[in-house]
């Protein structure tokens, strides 16, 4: 190997290896739980710590899939977050296309807020949104659940997606509109296609946001029916007290459609991008 290329593979060693010590410290602790949750109770609570099952039991799975309630709450954080993504969706494709493309009074202003309520604390407005619901008769109900974390996630959204679209060449849409589009199909042929890697990033972004949303269902749905998985998952525990078997087995239940719509996003926004550099 001649000199130049060693000090280049030396140049790279370092780095290389400190991405992946950040690598392992960020993947063990997921390692840990779903391994914690396929082991036996008597390798769980033993004195040395087992690195690798050797006998994997699905036991723990089973206890959490049959504990009160837990098929309702699956259904309610998927039906409220999956609404709330998609309200989010639909309301920042157009808000984005709109900041990015025209020019009109308080533009700047406008983007100008929606930055200060992706950095302001939702929790200064706790009270006045548990007021609000309780007047509304709406306490244990899916819909302000929805709403909220519509708005939690909009502003973020909006400026994410105004940054793909203003990353799109005018000329495209121009060119296409020459050619007899008018704006709606230049929009839906052209442009839409360019913003598949940033409707899957804000979708990600969304999905998990909401998912995981704990303090305000835990302040207005107070009836276990009404609630979602994280509130559950904080009180799991079984009637001999903290089964951490089948903790681990619910936790990693709770983050198994994270990873999985995150792998499926991930080379989905590949393909979009793909796809849509070929229409243009």
């Amino acid at each position: 190997m001649k000199g130049p290329q060693l000090g280049r593979l030396r140049g790279r060693l370092w780095p290389n290896a400190a991405a992946l010590v950040l690598f392992a410290g960020f993947v063990f602790p997921v390692y840990w739980m779903f391994s914690t949750a396929l082991k036996p109770n008597s390798q769980i609570i033993s004195e040395e710590p087992v690195w690798f099952p050797s006998s994997p039991t699905f036991e723990h799975f089973a206890t959490a899939v049959r504990a009160e309630h837990f098929w309702t709450l699956v259904r309610n954080s998927v039906t409220v977050t999956l609404l709330a993504v998609g309200l989010a969706l639909l309301i920042a494709l157009f808000s984005a296309f709109a900041l990015a493309r025209m020019r009109f009074r308080g533009r700047k202003g406008v983007i100008l807020t929606f930055m200060i309520a992706q950095m302001a604390p939702w929790e200064v407005m706790v009270i006045a949104i548990y007021m609000t619901v309780r007047d509304a008769d709406m306490l244990n109900s899916l819909v302000p659940l929805t709403l909220f974390y519509t708005v939690m996630v909009l502003p973020l959204t909006i400026l994410t997606l105004r940054g793909y679209v203003a990353a799109v060449p005018k000329e495209l849409e121009e060119s296409a509109m020459v050619d007899g589009c008018g704006r709606t199909q230049a929009f839906r042929k052209v442009i839409f296609p360019l913003l598949a890697p940033g409707l899957m990033a804000t979708s990600l972004f969304g999905f998990i946001t909401a998912w995981n949303e704990f303090p305000m269902v835990l302040i207005l749905n107070k009836d276990a029916e009404a609630q979602t998985l994280p509130l559950w998952l904080s009180r799991f525990q079984t009637a001999f007290g903290d089964d951490w078997g089948a903790t681990m087995a619910a936790a990693s239940l709770f983050a198994l459609p994270i990873l999985v719509l995150f792998l499926y996003l991930q080379r989905k926004a590949v393909g979009g991008l793909t796809a849509g550099a070929v229409k243009g």
